[in-house]
Order: structure tokens, then C-alpha cells, then sequence
């Protein structure tokens, strides 16, 4: 049986996601604030957190925030330790190109956890094309100028280091994280396209059922999003979660195509007398 989801009133404005992120789910936190709200004493665990859109969202005290991307999780934690940008922010080609080459040099010679990597790393996502995160088989960024007319650059991240201070952010397989009992989970793992590479390690479909198996496995809330294929709705109804579709706004897409696509929301153990 699915439940009807209520839209939460979001004029009160929560802090903006710092980065762009292929995926972001800012759109989806007014349908799940009303599933967060009765247990936002517990914290609140993201295994793919990307761009931050619903830890900010949702506004929690304690949060445990993951990704599989080291990088963008030393950005973060440079950001949680108050950081303040040096390196010059322009909206220049010339510099993109210099600062993603430098940014390249620290990963290969093991400086990607520096200060000056989580730099490199806001500058480059901000600066480049749709805000994408693509690597070659190397490892190394490899997306190319964005050519946007503005950019508005922040240099000081002191607002989001205070709301980030209760905040843990770790770096692994979603299966390494030691969830409490009554942690409240939202997955939101890379979407369910076939044939689709989404970094230098493919999320493949076994990586899909793993992580349904997983999520059916905690005792505490769950909620799940993704694309709304036929096989994941079928995976998330076999392990009992009650299932919603919503239409998902298609953000970026490389041949312009804005049609909304259909959004499944999984959830499991959250609606408890």
C-alpha cells in the first residue's frame, strides 16, 4: 500500500547545497520532511551523500555523511574545519585549465586530502562544464570549461562549518558504515541507467541489490530514491518497502531534454504508531 506524501512548506531556507551535483535531490526534501520530521532527534546517515542537498535540507543535529568520492569528502571536512579560500576564483578558460591541471598533480603525487585540493575541487566544480564529476581511467578529473556568463564564488564557508560541526563524514562502501540501530538512513545511490558510467567504478546492478539488501536489513527508518525502472520498483516491493513515484525534475541532460522523469521513493520502518 503506498502512502500519500504531503508537501512541507520550505519558505523558511535552509543553507544552499556549496556545490553542483549531478542528481541533486534539493527538489525531493519537501516530500521528505514529513518522513524525517517525527524522528529528527535520531541522526540522520547519507551513504551517498554527492552534493549535500538533503543533510542541509533537512537540517539535522547529529549527521553521518558519506560518499564513495574521496575528494569531494576532504572538501567537505576542509569546509567543516572553516575554510576560507586563497587560490584565485575567476571565470576564466585559461585558469580552469591551469587549476584542474594542478588539481590532477595533487592526486597523482598523494596530495588529495590538502587544503589546496579542496580548493581546487570547489573552484573546479563550480567552473566547469553542468558541474560534473567525471575522471578518466586514471583517475584524473577530466571535465572541461563550463563557459557560464557569472559565477558567483564563495571564499568563506564559515556558516556551513558551524551547521557541519555535529556532523561525521566518512569516505566507503555504503556496507562499512556501523549504523546504530535506529539511525535514520536516505539513500540516494547513483540512478538505475544500464550502460551508464558514472566514475572511474561503475555502480553495476549487483551493487543495486546490495545495497536493497542492506537497507531491508536496518532496524531503524529507511528511505530510498532512484530512477523509477521496472526492476528497481520490483527489487524495493520484494524486501517490503512501500513504494511512491514522483516526477523528477531532469536537470542536466546532454541533448536538452528537460522531460520529467519518474522518481521512485522507497521507505521501510517509518510509519510506526
Amino acid at each position: 500500500m503506498s502512502v500519500q506524501l504531503k508537501l512541507y512548506d520550505t519558505r523558511k531556507e535552509s543553507l544552499k547545497p556549496i556545490l553542483k551535483w549531478a542528481g541533486g535531490k534539493r527538489w525531493l526534501v519537501p516530500y521528505l520532511k514529513p518522513l524525517w520530521s517525527p524522528f529528527r532527534e535520531l541522526r540522520l546517515v547519507e551513504p551517498f551523500c554527492g552534493g549535500l542537498a538533503v543533510t542541509l535540507g533537512l537540517e539535522p543535529d547529529t549527521a553521518l555523511v558519506n560518499d564513495i568520492n574521496p575528494h569531494l569528502i576532504n572538501f567537505y571536512r576542509w569546509v567543516k574545519d572553516g575554510l576560507k579560500i586563497s587560490i584565485p576564483l575567476e571565470n576564466d578558460e585559461k585558469l580552469f585549465y591551469q587549476h584542474r591541471e594542478r588539481f590532477n598533480e595533487l592526486v597523482e603525487s598523494g596530495q588529495a586530502c590538502s587544503k589546496e585540493a579542496a580548493e581546487l575541487l570547489y573552484y573546479l566544480n563550480r567552473t566547469c562544464f553542468n558541474g560534473l564529476y567525471r575522471v578518466n581511467s586514471k583517475g584524473l578529473f577530466n571535465v572541461p570549461f563550463g563557459k557560464y556568463k557569472t559565477i558567483n564564488y564563495i571564499r568563506d564557508f564559515t556558516a556551513y562549518s558551524e551547521t557541519f560541526s555535529q556532523w561525521e563524514f566518512s569516505c566507503s562502501d555504503f556496507e562499512e558504515l556501523e549504523l546504530a540501530e535506529n539511525d535514520f538512513v536516505y539513500a540516494d545511490p547513483p540512478y538505475d541507467v544500464e550502460f551508464t558510467k558514472y566514475a572511474k567504478d561503475d555502480f553495476k546492478w549487483e551493487d543495486q541489490v546490495r545495497l536493497a539488501e542492506w537497507l531491508a536489513k536496518h532496524s531503524g527508518p529507511v528511505v530510498l530514491s532512484n530512477q523509477a525502472t521496472e526492476r528497481i520498483v520490483r527489487l524495493y516491493k520484494k524486501f517490503g518497502f512501500d513504494i511512491q513515484l514522483l516526477e523528477a525534475p531532469r536537470r542536466i541532460s546532454c541533448n536538452g531534454d528537460r522531460t520529467p522523469a519518474m522518481e521512485v521513493l522507497a521507505t521501510k520502518n517509518i510509519w510506526r504508531g
